[in-house]
């Protein structure tokens, strides 16, 4: 009875170990091995590498408010040219407005306090000389003055306050250029840093790209680099105007910017997207590490 137990537990046994063993394989038969493989540009030992690239404006500017309120007034629209200081947005100013009619009223009737006091300080000044007050009755007059004093410049600086905020109702152009963007419509809630419109400086393009690590040391300011614009058919010349020394948080990617010719610039618009050939000037076989 004690062998047949024994031999009953030993099949069971081995029937476990068989059954894990089975999974085992079963779970590596399902597993799908993937390839993974590293962005790297398309390059040529002969010619030199090829990067992606986009043409931008040299400025551009995201026009916003500073304070809360509708907008009352959209003046431009897309592809509009501006001028530096053009009116492009007026926001709603009630408020301010009222808040500026009190600071007025402030204004004057601190500006009617100080002149009382003067004028008591001044009759002061004579009393003393005639021995009629004493000392410390002059000083009391003395310190109301310049309390008024002070209470009258104070309004004074509210009222700069008031007018900073009320600029800041009238956006201007920060400088000549194309509208590109338009963020909101007239009636809707303006808050601030929120953009309104885009505009980017007019004619003036230049081409952004990023570098990879392995490749900046063929990278220099001032090389001359060939674009290819696929969507105009056309290539031009580029020269390397900025290369960021870094490229801290910037996934090993280096900044570049490349100025154009005032001549390629005919049919170019910012958002174009060129394909970059910095040519090899080492003789070196250029490869990925």
């Amino acid at each position: 009875m004690k062998t047949l137990r024994n031999t009953f537990l030993g099949i069971v046994g081995i029937s476990i170990l068989y059954s894990c063993s089975s999974s085992d394989k079963s779970d590596d038969k399902d597993k799908t091995i993937v390839k993974v493989e590293a962005y790297s540009p398309a390059q040529s030992t002969n010619e030199g590498f090829y990067l992606s690239g986009e043409v931008t404006a040299k400025q551009t500017a995201n026009i916003s408010t500073r304070m809360i309120g509708y907008v009352n007034k959209i003046y431009v629209k897309r592809g509009d040219k501006v001028s530096a200081g053009q009116l492009l947005v007026s926001i709603s100013s009630d408020d301010i407005l009222a808040k500026k009619a009190q600071v007025q009223a402030m204004i004057t009737e601190a500006e009617a306090g100080s002149k009382n006091a003067q004028r008591d300080y001044e009759r002061f000044k004579t009393l003393r000389g005639q021995n009629s007050v004493s000392d410390k009755e002059l000083e009391n007059v003395s310190l109301q003055n310049t309390s008024m004093n002070a209470k009258v410049q104070m309004a004074r600086q509210q009222m700069n306050e008031v007018n900073a905020m009320l600029s800041y109702t009238n956006i201007r152009a920060p400088f000549s250029g194309v509208i590109t963007q338009k963020m909101m419509d007239e009636g809707s809630m303006a808050n601030p840093g929120m953009p309104i419109l885009t505009i980017e400086q007019n004619g003036e393009l230049q081409i952004v790209a990023s570098v990879p690590e392995n490749y900046i040391q063929y990278v220099k300011v001032g090389d001359i680099a060939k674009i290819e614009l696929k969507s105009l058919g056309t290539t031009i010349e580029g020269k390397v105007s900025e290369l960021s020394p870094s490229a801290f948080r910037t996934g090993g990617q280096y900044s570049m910017k490349l100025s154009i010719e005032a001549k390629d610039k005919e049919n170019i618009r910012s958002g174009m997207y060129v394909n970059i050939l910095i040519p090899n000037k080492t003789g070196e076989n250029i490869t990925s590490k």
